[in-house]
């Protein structure tokens, strides 16, 4: 009932307010409109993005001609209507609503309401753009101190038994001499202005002058015992008001139901679950109850009591692709909390891992200097498992020494043996500069194609069938389009576990009506909202899918104008599935035919629907052909080019968007220019002044075999330099993956931990965390976002785009980006030359070289911007102590000039995405052509991006797993993320909060396993493939599949990629992590060799 987004669209309403004739937009309630036209009235239980509930009775009007005081929050203005926020009657009520509330109050509050000290720029302390006058330049950058290893945490979590409000914990994390115990509304000193110790209640008390009557505070109820069983969040309900913020966003924002409000009368109180300690409910830890809470009652355990900080520095969450926006808040060059900002993917929403899981960055175990494998440490994969000492397997170095070494011997490599001798793994836990730099670094400096990342590992197969099949890699609709579709098809993914805030959004949309039809050999927590579950075997995406589309296409349920005017080779398609009826499928996929029938009319005849899958769909040998199907879906039905409806594959790391945009990838240059065709690489070859390699380079796992190969091989990869990827825990059968790496000459790894590769290489540069850079990412819905620079990097540790440029510079390549002036035309085509077109390649099959850049920049455009060809080819020194970290943050290492030259690379996709344009707007949509084109959340609304602008649908058959289970391996592992922990725990496990919640390795198994095997929960198992084994936890989950196991891949201890086979998808080069064959045992069974 609340305002609309865009209520200029709206009809007006006349009504008189406090004595003024004034007007509201229909269905605009009192307390908005008043709020616009400048009249204050206090609201305790109403926040914006929670339905109105109007229960603290803060906010109560006089409403002419009605008896009862009105709660003006959830009360919509009708026309005519006479209101009195200001009468003495409403104000009266509203002082004795605010004073009762504070009567009830701890005399020792959460949640300080500091002084704040505004910002120079005019808007709210640290950083952040001018609210005074939006024609204004930004404010520059602050300097940010240098911060050192041995720092501890400012606000360490408590041990056990320790309560959360101990006055001298406060003191001393603040530094300040006041004492606890001071009244609420007490100053500070003469003149000073008072502080309140009960966040938003307090702001009001102080506000509307309300001093509490020592008779009512007589009154004070005895307070229940602080709750602080929750590794992240600690409950204080003797701070609680009953405004039941938290209940609402807990139950209707994040919908996980975990929240509730018990009793009666005097005895009401907020439970969690059935009344438990929080730290044993079933709270997922997204901490939307503490940042709602307006008194403290809830709050983040490390940022209790005073509130403030030394700055707030606006970013991106560095976990997964959703792409939620976020606000550091930093004290004493840590960050303290973390806050959801409303940004259009999550709307001030986080999951725990963003809220909770920051503080890996003041990890001791960072890396701050630059590290070179002693010479008599010989390569152990081991180490891999079992760190040693560091001091053992290496030695501290200067950045000049690191640098000569790690850069040199690569020449030497490629010297002695050819380009093909070296290789590069790049990283989508960056930025989209430093992944486009790397790339670049590769293919100009390695002289290969042999550049990759984590892209390869999870949705390489979608990206293949996409491109075939629509031209395009990215996702057709945002994930918040659910909110239009009356059918949602989840398929292959548990977007409560790895895309949680998305996940929200699904389940929103069942609270409205929508049907979620859940399609996974796993049943996971969405499945509580969803209307159909279709727990399939696994490995037969492909049976289940083509008996849907027979159903479809012989039933009539096809739209022919669709068909006619979009798509080609449908009759191969409609000939294909004839032998894919349900009744034939339904022993082979173990979903009844009925249901199948049932579910594939329910998607054709919905008005609007949508198809969202993960990687349960794509990591298999047969990804690609499941892809293929569900684009089929989609076309048959005319479900794509509108508002609820088209394809979207899940994106799994923050920037794995933006890093495969960005070119890093083997066979394709920025924006999906394939190597292959001439055309491409003429322009690239003259934007970049070098000459290019003709031909695709390898892929994650074809270097791992690469670097194994036979010395004869003149395509043996002899040397890499891997930037922020861990391939020693995310490649298929590690202990291949790992023998290689070891097996190489020389590897070079930039990262920020001694992460398992890290652990086998010749020499370690450290490098800067997400907080630490300024950068842009792209999320799943193709946004590119801007995240700016909280911390610096501690130690000696430097910026990621630092090292890139500083081992290009001893590899030849003379870039000086800090130096450099992005230029707002950038050598961009007209835009008329442009729009609508160029943003995804211009290819019918992967297999086949696309066409040419179909908006290729004019001649000479490597001169209209920047040029590195003719500078000077003296090497720069190395910069003093304290260069090279970001003190010159508003440049951060030329970042706005790779930017620029990024986005003229990618000018068919983000050609009106300008730097400037990002500081204003943070979040911009591509494809986007112009500055002033707000950009295409939907696409392919008449046309898609392939040669003949038309979909080309391709028929699937089934194709077996390549590794099934027989009498030795009777059983099936499943893999995949948990929430807790991201791919391969590099962050997350380095997190206090996360690991407390999921400290070790588990594997999930159905009931009937268990009894079968004679296991327990809590027990420990072996699982065995023929590849290796691991000892884990074992957990009960009903939700896995007899037959099946379930093991999460962040651990190192118990790696689950030591099991998983290296088979490849045909198309999209994507192992098979989804399926292999297992054995478990109880620990103490003798073992079955390993093969």
């Amino acid at each position: 009932m609340n305002a609309p987004l865009k209520p200029e669209a709206l009809a007006s309403v006349a009504f008189e307010l406090d004595g003024r004739p004034v007007e509201a937009f229909e269905g605009e309630t009192i307390l908005k409109a008043a709020e616009r036209h400048g009249v204050e009235i206090p609201r305790l239980c109403f926040t914006d993005g929670l339905r109105a509930d109007g229960n603290c009775r803060a906010c109560v009007v006089e409403i002419e001609g009605e008896r009862v005081l009105a709660p003006s929050c959830c009360r919509a203005v009708q026309p005519g209507m006479k209101v009195k926020a200001s009468s003495e009657r409403a104000r009266k009520s509203q002082n004795l609503v605010v004073e009762m509330l504070m009567a009830e109050m701890p005399e020792a509050g959460f949640k300080w309401n500091d002084d704040e000290t505004p910002s120079p720029a005019g808007g709210r302390p640290g950083w952040g753009p001018s609210t005074l006058d939006e024609g204004a330049p930004p404010a520059p950058t602050p300097t940010l101190p240098q911060r050192g290893r041995g720092h501890p945490h400012p606000n360490p979590l408590p041990r056990a038994g320790e309560g959360a409000t101990a006055p001298s914990a406060h003191i001393a994390a603040t530094g300040t001499d006041a004492p606890l115990s001071r009244q609420a509304g007490e100053g500070r000193g003469e003149g000073a202005a008072p502080i309140g110790q009960h966040g938003e209640l307090s702001a009001w008390a102080h506000r509307m002058g309300i001093t509490v009557r020592p008779a009512l505070q007589a009154l004070k109820r005895a307070q229940p015992a602080p709750d602080l069983s929750h590794p992240a969040m600690a409950v204080n309900l003797s701070a609680c008001i009953q405004c039941t913020r938290c209940v609402r966003a807990c139950r209707e924002a994040q919908v996980n139901d975990v929240i509730g409000y018990a009793g009666r009368g005097s005895h009401a109180r907020i439970v969690f679950d059935l009344e438990d300690p929080m730290g044993a409910s079933t709270c997922v830890a997204c901490g939307e109850c503490v940042q709602t809470c307006p008194t403290g009652a809830l709050m983040p355990k490390a940022h209790i009591g005073p509130q403030k900080v030394d700055r707030q520095v606006d970013s991106v969450c560095p976990f997964c692709g959703v792409g939620c926006q976020i606000t550091y808040h930093v004290r004493d060059e840590q960050i303290v909390s973390v806050t959801g900002r409303d940004g259009p993917a999550n709307e001030g929403r986080l999951c725990v891992k963003g809220r909770f899981g920051f503080d890996y960055v003041a990890s001791p175990e960072r890396i701050t200097r630059p590290l070179i494998r002693r010479a008599d440490a010989p390569k152990n994969v081991e180490h891999c498992e079992q760190h040693p000492d560091w001091r053992s397997v290496f030695r501290e170095a200067t950045w000049e020494e690191a640098l000569d070494l790690a850069a040199g011997k690569l020449v030497e490599l490629k010297a002695q043996h050819g380009p093909k001798a070296l290789a590069g793994f790049g990283s989508a836990k960056g930025s989209n500069e430093e992944a486009y730099l790397f790339q670049k670094l590769v293919r100009t400096g390695f002289g290969s194609n042999n550049v990759d990342h984590c892209t390869r590992l999870c949705h390489a197969s979608s990206v293949a069938a996409l491109l075939e099949g629509v031209g395009s890699g990215a996702v057709s609709n945002p994930v918040k389009d659910v909110e239009h579709a009356e059918l949602i098809l989840i398929i292959g993914s548990n977007p409560t576990a790895n895309h949680p805030v998305a996940a929200t959004w699904m389940k929103n949309a069942a609270q409205r009506g929508a049907k979620i039809v859940l399609a996974d050999p796993r049943v996971t927590d969405i499945a509580r909202h969803a209307w159909r579950v279709l727990p399939f075997k696994p490995g037969a995406d492909v049976a289940m899918l083509n008996a849907l589309l027979h159903v479809i296409v012989t039933e009539g349920l096809c739209d022919e104008a669709f068909l006619r005017e979009r798509a080609d080779n449908f009759e191969a398609l409609k000939q294909n599935v004839q032998g894919y009826s349900p009744e034939a499928m339904a022993p082979i996929c173990g979903i009844p035919a009925a249901t199948l029938r049932e579910v594939a009319r329910a998607y054709a005849t919905a008005r609007t629907a949508i198809i969202l899958w993960g990687m349960g769909v794509s990591q298999h040998v047969h990804g690609t052909d499941n892809v293929r199907c569900l684009i089929a879906l989609a076309t048959c039905t005319g479900q794509i080019g509108r508002p609820g409806t088209g394809l979207h594959p899940l994106r799994g790391q923050n920037n794995v968007q933006g890093a495969s945009d960005a070119g890093l990838i083997p066979m394709m240059y920025p924006n999906y220019q394939h190597v292959a065709d001439a055309s491409a690489r003429e322009w690239f070859e003259d934007f970049w002044g070098q000459p290019l390699d003709p031909n695709p380079g390898y892929t994650v796992v074809e270097i791992m075999h690469k670097a194994l190969a036979d010395d004869s091989d003149p395509h043996k990869v002899r040397g890499m330099y891997i930037m922020g990827e861990n391939p020693a825990m995310s490649d298929p059968d590690l202990n291949h993956a790992r023998h290689a790496l070891s097996s190489l000459e020389h590897l070079v790894v930039q990262d920020i931990f001694l992460t398992e590769t890290a652990w086998l290489a010749d020499v370690v540069l450290p490098a800067s965390a997400w907080p630490e850079k300024t950068g842009t990412v792209s999320n799943t819905d193709r946004m590119v976002q801007l995240g700016q620079q909280a911390l610096q990097p501690p130690g000696e540790a430097r910026a990621d785009l630092w090292i890139i440029q500083q081992m290009a510079q001893r590899l030849g390549l003379d870039w000086r980006y800090e130096n450099e002036t992005p230029s707002r035309a950038g050598g961009e085509p007209a835009p008329d030359a442009i729009r609508g077109l160029g943003w995804g390649p211009a290819a019918v099959n992967v297999n086949t070289p696309p066409a040419p850049h179909p908006h290729p920049l004019p001649r000479g455009a490597r001169e209209q911007g920047p040029t590195h060809a003719d500078r000077s080819a003296q090497k720069r020194p190395l910069p003093l102590a304290g260069e090279g970290r970001g003190e010159r943050a508003a440049a951060y290492h030329g970042v706005a000039a790779v930017y620029d030259e990024m986005r003229r690379a990618m000018h068919g996709a983000i050609a009106g995405i300008t730097w400037e344009r990002l500081q204003r707007e943070s979040s911009v949509t591509y494809p986007c052509l112009a500055e002033d084109d707000p950009g295409q959340p939907i696409v392919f609304t008449d046309s898609v991006p392939t040669a003949s602008g038309r979909i080309q649908l391709v028929p699937a058959d089934i194709i077996p797993p390549d590794e099934r289970p027989d009498a030795d391996y009777p059983m099936v592992l499943i893999t995949g993320r948990q929430l807790e922990h991201w791919h391969t725990g590099a962050m997350t496990r380095r997190s206090e909060v996360l690991h407390a919640i999921e400290p070790g390795p588990t594997v999930s198994m159905h009931g009937d396993d268990l009894a079968r095997l004679g296991l327990q929960p809590g027990a420990t198992a072996r699982v065995q493939s023929r590849r290796g084994e691991v000892a884990l936890t074992v957990r009960r989950d009903d939700g896995t599949p007899p037959g099946s196991v379930f093991i999460p891949f962040a651990y190192r201890e118990a790696a689950a990629n030591l099991l998983t086979n290296a088979a490849l998808d045909p198309f999209g080069k994507i192992p098979e992590f989804k399926y292999c064959a297992v054995r478990v045992e109880r620990v103490g069974s003798p073992a079955l060799p390993a093969a």
